[in-house]
């Protein structure tokens, strides 16, 4: 019998499951039996092998997760440990029925091949740490494209996504932070780290108002110049020639103030740029109006030497530029101003103070100073500033925006509260468990906030297309001036300034730099109104071309809150033998959190004083209250050699050391117990879940669990095909159970009894057909298959482990969310589309139209002030297309499953 030594080490890396199944299978590569699980949470790692902790670590190293051992070895059996379990379906359980009560269900110990490489799942982050940076001075996409390269090259980041819409940059790496900020500099830019996620909003925002208003005074002082002088010279065209010289003079030096002032950025940012061998949309905009106003002076102090042709003046079209430019830029800010809605709602719900109670009275503390283990008090009608237990009152509090229910929850001492939630009428000190970024709150926002600043793939190509935008706009515009000065028409020069100056102006790349990041800030904030947390922008794109999706049963389609309808008691066992059993049952089960360990557990605890020596059916249909408070001697029952069987059951001995099983058919089958011989499938046909129970090989009884199909699970369905989705049940309930269920919610296709390696394999074949593939479990028990799948929605109310591993992550516990992801996925992508081809093709259009391309048909050209207007137009019409999201209406769910006070398109974090 090999003895394995029990270990604790806190791996500060671990981001999530497939963390865990990383670290899992470098220990077993060295020790097959070692049993290895973990909480991204707490990031809390337990290891039973039989190796050492210094071993231990150093696999754990190697495979760069670097450790320190948290807890004393402790020597324990291979076939007395208990196995570290997650609750995974299996056949006739739906769900494992029990695991041991000192752990935190995890993902179950699959084979190697059964778990992915990081490459293979889109709810992995990176274990390194992440930080953000806020980045000033971008002005197009080249800049994003340069920031981004000098951060990636950077020693330690691991990866760098930089977003231009909100202009931060958010490093995946161990680097240091004034490395960073270094690297930004380096390459003409600003920088600063992002401490406080509020705070940084909070200037961004200031900040946005304060460029708006620069902006816009700065546009109106140009055009308050180059609006007469436009019109003037449509009344007149200028000869600058004796007096008018002077005056001319006086106007260039007008413009050159305003080159000097309001378009001072632009021409600060080209030489930013010039000075780190790049070019961006300032050096587009700098050369243009620069070169303008040069040749208007060249004429003015050489026009009595130039020939008629060349005396062209264009001092308005410099002043016009900058003032059409900053009127853009100014109408973009105030446009984008409302892409972060959604995260600031979120932030808004963050209490800034907390009254804390302690020994000198209670204060009025400022929310960075409350500490785990706290005191706090909160009044009726306040919000609750932090996560925790409450010790003292009784309330009901307005949980809505986490889980989308209207009816405020009674809570009471013992009870869990989050932050943001509203207390009631009555008064609660709770203790506090988790504070600032560590609450269920906190962690929300920064997914939402890390979401909205990631990027889809799509937007690979507007990267790519922007690093060699500018110099390729730059090349053209010389091209054209040498093609017209040598193949022009007169007057060769006139042609040749107006065609180079207005490539330049014309082509500037802010709608390329725009068109992804803002549509996924929209998206991704429309998401989460409706209470979807999407966790990446490659989760976002990916959702949208889903062809199937896969559906757990328990707690997906039902409500994962069962309960036993009916007991069956077989012939030989007496009365107080059953009493016996039950308390048996109720000890084994307490070790579990699983739903249908727990409806076991309540059902000992209920009957297992009272039972009546009756051999025929004992119905138990009445509701069955909550009693796990109520921790009876029952619980107190000696078991010894526990053993939990993934997909079956578990075992036990009792003090007697005979031989108990509780499990499913498959279990039933190992212990040589024929259940032909006993009718139970009228219980089956009522779509209820069976669960046996046996001693020493002879079944003892019965039990059927009932889950309750959710309210709304088949108008979710009916709103899921009609979205374009093929709906597939993959269950490890029983075939008959399975057939009703899908029946009753209209699922045609439905594949009963698998254990989790099964739903991983089907899964897999589904893909080689050419699916696109969607899973929905509860982010746990269903790792393997979320893990699997081309996305992954993690369904129950946002629990820990699910807002950690899965692609999206539902507050509400209902599929209609899983329509809303991926009906608000579609239209951010078609909404991505759509700016880029509007981008791309406007540069594609404009381009050839400045370079004179048609001036053999038309006789004139492109005017560089139109080029100006087209150029801001372009970036205006990217962001008003964006805002667009906003206004999708989802498809409405079925009057049926609608409560009527609460709307199809209710906000749950609004």
């Amino acid at each position: 019998m090999n003895r394995l030594n029990e270990h604790q080490f806190q791996v500060t890396g671990m981001s999530c499951q497939g963390c865990v199944g990383r670290m899992r299978r470098a220990i077993q590569e060295h020790d097959a039996e070692a049993q290895v699980e973990g909480d991204p949470g707490s990031g809390t790692l337990s290891v039973a092998s039989c190796l050492g902790a210094d071993e231990l670590a150093a696999l754990l190293s190697q495979a760069g997760y670097p450790t320190e051992a948290s807890g004393s070895d402790e020597q324990i059996t291979a076939d007395s440990a208990p196995t570290p379990l997650a609750p995974a379906e299996a056949s006739g359980t739906d769900e494992q029925i029990a695991s041991d009560s000192t752990t935190t269900p995890q993902a179950p110990a699959e084979a190697p091949s059964l778990q992915e490489e990081p490459s293979a799942s889109l709810h992995e982050e990176p274990s390194a740490p992440s930080q953000r940076l806020a980045i000033q001075g971008m002005t197009c996409a080249g800049c994003v494209a340069s920031v981004q390269k000098a951060l990636a090259a950077t020693s330690g980041v691991e990866r760098a996504e930089v977003n231009f819409a909100s202009h931060t940059a958010r490093i995946h790496g161990d680097v240091d932070a004034e490395a960073l900020v270094q690297a930004v500099e380096s390459v003409g830019y600003g920088a600063e780290p992002i401490v406080d996620l509020r705070q940084a909003e909070r200037q961004r925002a200031e900040r946005n108002q304060r460029e708006y208003r620069r902006k816009l005074k700065g546009s109106l002082a140009s055009l308050a110049l180059a609006v007469p002088l436009m019109v003037m010279m449509l009344i007149h065209h200028p000869e600058p020639t004796g007096l008018a010289r002077l005056g001319w003079g006086l106007v260039g030096l007008a413009t050159l103030a305003v080159l000097a002032f309001p378009g001072r950025a632009f021409f600060v940012g080209a030489w930013k740029a010039l000075r780190h061998h790049q070019a961006n949309m300032d050096t587009l905009i700098a050369l243009g109006t620069g070169t303008a106003w040069l040749y208007s002076m060249a004429v003015v102090v050489a026009a009595p030497w130039l020939p008629q042709a060349a005396r062209g003046l264009y001092f308005e079209a410099s002043s016009m530029i900058i003032g059409l430019v900053l009127l853009g830029k100014a109408l973009e800010l105030r446009a984008q101003g409302r892409t972060s809605d959604a995260l600031h709602r979120l932030l808004d719900l963050q209490s800034q103070s907390a009254r804390v109670v302690r020994e000198e009275g209670e204060l009025d503390l400022p929310i960075d100073e409350v500490r785990q283990g706290d005191l706090i008090r909160v009044r009726p009608g306040e919000r609750l500033p932090v996560d925790g237990e409450v010790v003292e009152g009784d309330s009901h509090i307005d949980e809505s925006m986490l889980s989308g229910e209207p009816a405020p929850v009674a809570r009471g001492p013992g009870d869990e509260v989050s932050a943001g939630t509203v207390n009631g009428r009555g008064s609660l000190v709770f203790r506090a468990t988790r504070v600032g970024a560590d609450t269920r709150l906190g962690r929300i926002t920064e997914q939402v906030a890390n979401a909205q600043g990631s990027k889809p793939p799509i937007g690979n190509l507007a990267d790519r297309v922007s690093a060699v935008f500018v110099p390729s706009v730059m090349i053209i515009a010389v091209l054209t001036a040498l093609a017209w000065y040598h193949f022009g028409p007169e007057p060769r020069v006139i042609h040749m300034l107006v065609t180079a100056t207005t490539v330049l102006i014309i082509a500037c790349p802010c709608a390329l730099g725009l068109a992804t990041p803002l549509s996924t800030m929209i998206g991704v904030g429309k998401a989460a109104e409706h209470g979807v947390l999407i966790r990446s922008g490659e989760a976002l794109q990916t959702a949208s071309r889903l062809t199937t999706l896969v559906v757990d049963k328990t707690g997906t389609l039902t409500e994962g809150r069962p309960r036993v309808t009916d007991c069956r008691w077989f012939a030989g066992e007496a009365s107080d033998d059953r009493t016996r059993l039950l308390g048996l049952v109720a000890a084994i089960e307490a070790r579990s959190e699983h739903p249908l360990a727990e409806a076991l557990g309540r059902y000992a605890h209920d009957h297992g004083h009272d039972h009546a020596p009756d051999d025929a059916d004992t119905h138990a249909s009445d509701e069955l209250g909550n009693s796990a408070d109520s921790a009876s001697s029952l619980t107190n029952s000696t078991i010894e050699a526990f053993e939990s069987l993934t997909g079956r059951g578990v075992r036990a001995r009792d003090a007697e050391g005979r031989r108990l099983a509780i499990g499913n058919a498959a279990m039933m089958q190992e212990e040589g117990i024929e259940l032909a011989d006993h009718d139970l499938e009228g219980w089956q046909a009522q779509a209820r879940t069976l669960v046996y129970l046996s001693l020493d090989g002879v079944l003892a009884a019965g039990f059927a669990i009932e889950d309750p199909l959710r309210e709304d699970s088949r108008d979710a369905v009916a709103r899921l095909q009609a979205d374009g989705l093929k709906v597939v049940m993959l269950t490890g309930d029983n075939a008959a159970t399975a057939r009703a269920i899908g029946k009753e919610v209209g699922i045609d296709e439905v594949h009963a009894e698998l254990s989790p390696e099964d739903k991983h394999a089907e899964i897999e074949r589904l893909q080689a057909e050419g699916e696109v593939v969607g899973m929905v479990g509860d982010g746990i028990n269903d790792a393997p298959a979320l893990a699997r799948a081309d996305v992954g929605f993690a369904i129950g109310q946002g629990t820990d482990v699910a807002i950690e591993s899965a692609g999206v992550t539902l507050m509400r516990s209902s599929l209609h969310g899983v329509a809303a992801a991926i009906e608000i996925s579609q239209a951010t992508l078609a909404n991505i589309r759509q700016n880029l081809w509007g981008a791309l093709g406007y540069n594609a259009l404009c381009i050839p139209i400045a370079a004179g391309l048609f001036y053999p048909l038309t006789g004139t050209l492109l005017s560089p002030m139109i080029a100006g207007a087209a150029m801001s137009a372009s970036s205006i019409t990217v962001v008003a297309n964006a805002n667009r999201l906003r206004l999708k209406r989802l498809r409405p769910q079925n009057a049926r499953a609608s409560r009527p006070d609460t709307p199809p398109s209710q906000e749950v974090l609004s």
